[in-house]
This record gives structure tokens, sequence and C-alpha cells, in this order.
């Protein structure tokens, strides 16, 4: 199965929804696989009203909540787990820290945005998955 996954967190429903499918994922691998979860925070594109530390600081302790609940979940079920708070656009530093920690499936939660939505904002999701080297599972 897989050695090592990558889970894409934002804190939504779907992400949730990802992690446990990650954590069933892991549980069936023998031996069981590691689990990356990651957060992106992604820095404001105006500044005209905010001050970006603050923000990106704001943010990234938010996510650092989140994601030590998540590995404490993980760690009951005897799984190894890594988190990481990373800053930059969400799926190309999605795409590079999977290159990095050598995953070999990242799986992500899917919005559902509208396709006007998706052809006007993008889809994370979808860019992850045509950018990726390795396998990319999209939890809908």
């Amino acid at each position: 199965m897989f050695r090592k996954i990558l889970v894409a967190f934002d804190g939504s429903p779907k992400a949730y929804e990802a992690f446990d499918y990650a954590i069933e994922l892991a549980l069936m691998s023998k031996p069981a696989s590691c689990i990356v979860v990651l957060s992106v925070v992604q820095p404001p594109e105006s500044l005209y009203f905010v001050e970006m530390s603050d923000v990106i600081n704001g943010e990234s302790r938010h996510y650092e909540e989140l994601l030590g609940e998540l590995a404490e979940k993980a760690k009951k079920k005897d799984l190894e787990v890594e988190t990481k708070v990373a800053i930059g656009h969400p799926a190309g530093t999605i795409v590079q820290t999977a290159k990095e920690k050598g995953c070999d499936l990242i799986v992500i939660g899917h919005k559902g945005k509208s396709m006007l939505e998706g052809l006007l904002l993008g889809s994370v999701s979808r860019r992850v998955a045509s950018e990726a080297t390795c396998s990319v599972t999209i939890v809908k």
C-alpha cells in the first residue's frame, strides 16, 4: 500500500473527512503508513488594512491547534504522524511538501465549488491532482 500519506488540511468538513480516510488507509497498510498533515497559510493579497505578520501568525496558531488535535487522534490508533504549517500558495506548497517528504499519496478534500467558481477561482484539489508526482485521492 502506501508508506507515507500527506493529508492537506484546511479545517473544512471535507478536510476532516480526508484525514479520517487517510487514517483508514494507513491502518490497512502493513506496516502502517506514516501520515503527514499539512496546513497552508496563504498570505493576504492586499496589505492595505492588515499587518501581514499578524494575519500569518494568527492563522498559523489556529492551524497548529487543529493539527495537534488530529495528531492525538492518530496517535491513539498507534499511527506515526507529523504535522506541518507552511506559508505559501496552497496547491504548490502541497505538491512541493509531498515531494520533500517522500510521500506516495496525497489525500485532499474537495469543497464542491460550482463549475463557474472552479473556472474563475481555480481549484486547489484539481491543481494538486494535475501537478503532483505521486498518487492523489480527492475526498468528495
